[in-house]
């Protein structure tokens, strides 16, 4: 019983991601949710009281798969950022998840916000270790600008096409990758999370 559950509460948790990504929390129907999940639309109410319960799970897990995939800032915190812009690419889904959330929740709090911020108080303070400065300020900014470098391209990602795509040749390769190649250079200048050696030869680096 405990299995098929949980069993249910994935699949339903899996279809809402697919529909609150594409039609955000006022667009979302609970009965199409339902349907796609093959269970019945009180299950929905049953497993997670209501339709902002629903999609307060779904970021939820989707933000705990992002943690899973990349971990806290180590040693290397350029391809930390690397490895944040790779999820977003391959999986667009939960930025799109937090600007529906971002325009659906006006209050200051949302949902399980106090476990999100833990999480992020716990990337600060690997930041700050590998930074060698105080678990601050200092090193919380860091982390938001490194997030965000490494996030909005993909969470805007006409602004990729139409700034850099512009400007490619045939011999640039794919946009994503020299966009990337970029994001890794600059969080590594801006972290200081590359020696000179290492940044030396890349797209942003002079003669």
């Amino acid at each position: 019983m405990a299995r098929d559950t949980a069993v249910t509460k994935q699949k339903l948790l899996a279809a809402a991601r697919e529909e609150f990504a594409a039609l955000g929390v006022a667009g979302a129907r609970v009965d199409r949710i339902a349907k796609l999940a093959g269970v019945n639309k009180e299950r929905v109410y049953g497993h997670f009281g209501s339709k902002d319960g629903l999609f307060a799970a779904t970021v939820g897990a989707a933000m705990d798969e992002l943690t899973e995939a990349v971990g806290k800032p180590g040693d290397d915190v350029a391809e930390w950022v690397g490895s944040v812009y790779d999820f977003h690419r391959e999986r667009p889904e939960l930025l799109r998840l937090l600007l529906w959330e971002a325009l659906h929740q006006r209050e200051p709090a949302t949902s399980g916000e106090q476990d999100r911020a833990e999480g992020y108080s716990l990337k600060v303070d690997a930041l700050a270790e590998r930074l060698g400065i105080e678990s601050g300020l200092e090193a919380a900014v860091m982390l938001l600008s490194l997030i965000g470098l490494a996030a909005w391209p993909s969470a805007v990602p006409q602004l990729s096409r139409l700034i850099v795509g512009s400007r490619m040749g045939d011999g640039d390769g794919d946009l994503g990758s020299v966009v990337r190649e970029c994001v890794v250079e600059l969080a590594g200048q801006v972290a200081g999370g590359r020696s000179p050696e290492e940044k030396e030869g890349g797209r942003l680096s002079g003669p």
